[in-house]
């Protein structure tokens, strides 16, 4: 199935409705793509402020687009609760979410190999603060490994580095 792009949906609604001219909308996604954030939610917001003219507009296209992965992401983890409470101690759940943590280090090494490029790693400084950080990440420590502990601590690294 060929997948649509948030931006490219966004756009359907504006052409359709007649909000701005298409060359606006390209402006609109080439301002998304340099600030920081998804691209479809800061279209939504600029795209809600052209169309009404009121900061109301852009709340309520950014509160519209986020929405959908709110609900379910909301649902999603009722019922994690709702099964890691009925199914506590049971081997077969216990099991399947060892099995998922492969999958989400899976996930998560998948986008930091996508992140590897030339742009991102400009010295050594940048191999030696990624190759510490994948190593913390993997110590047995929890208070080493803690993720928020470790983006903080790469943070500040690399602001003396590059700063």
């Amino acid at each position: 199935f060929p997948t649509r792009r948030s931006s490219d949906l966004i756009q359907m609604e504006v052409e359709k409705y007649g909000w701005m001219s298409p060359q606006q909308f390209v402006d609109i996604v080439a301002v998304s793509q340099v600030t920081p954030g998804p691209i479809g939610i800061n279209c939504a917001t600029y795209v809600g402020y052209t169309a009404t003219g009121s900061v109301w507009g852009s709340v309520l296209t950014t509160f519209a687009i986020i929405l959908p992965s709110l609900i379910i992401m909301l649902s999603i983890c009722k019922a994690y609760f709702w099964l890691s409470k009925r199914f506590q101690g049971n081997p077969y759940f216990e099991q399947t979410l060892r099995m998922l943590r492969f999958t989400v280090i899976g996930l998560i090494a998948s986008a930091a190999l996508m992140l590897i490029t030339p742009d991102n790693f400009i010295d050594s400084a940048s191999w030696g603060i990624f190759a510490l950080t994948a190593i913390l990440t993997l110590l047995p420590n929890k208070w080493l490994s803690h993720p928020v502990l470790l983006i903080i601590a790469a943070g500040i690294t690399g602001y003396c580095i590059y700063g």
